[in-house]
């Protein structure tokens, strides 16, 4: 599966963890990856358009700068992969969601 390869990629996870929080320039994703990783602007540039081409990132133009965004849909293909796996955990998510509500109730009760 392609987008399990493109991810494969350290630099390219990083940056999409990146994205996932915010909006970033190119320069401010060459500061804080390309420090991190002792990587050029250059190499930077290159896994940004792996990113683009492979809809994982969008980029808008904001006079000289070029924003980039995560763009989900990279990662409908993971999502679909992932499917069939959920099974395992979502009942263990569900209990722990059920036994959050519980203590939030007992905490509101305890605080009349």
């Amino acid at each position: 599966m392609q987008a399990f390869a493109i991810l494969s990629d350290p630099v390219r996870r990083r940056i999409l963890e990146d994205l996932c929080v915010q909006e970033l320039s190119s320069g401010e994703i060459v500061s804080t990856v390309g420090e991190e990783f002792g990587i050029s602007q250059s190499a930077i540039s290159q896994h940004l358009k792996v990113l683009r081409e492979n809809r994982f990132a969008n980029v808008r133009i904001d006079g000289a700068r070029r924003i980039y965004s995560l763009e989900p849909s990279g990662l409908k293909d993971i999502d679909q992969w992932l499917a069939p796996f959920r099974r395992f955990w979502e009942p263990k998510f569900a209990a722990l969601a059920k036994e959050v509500e519980s203590g939030k109730r007992k905490k509101r009760k305890k605080s009349r």
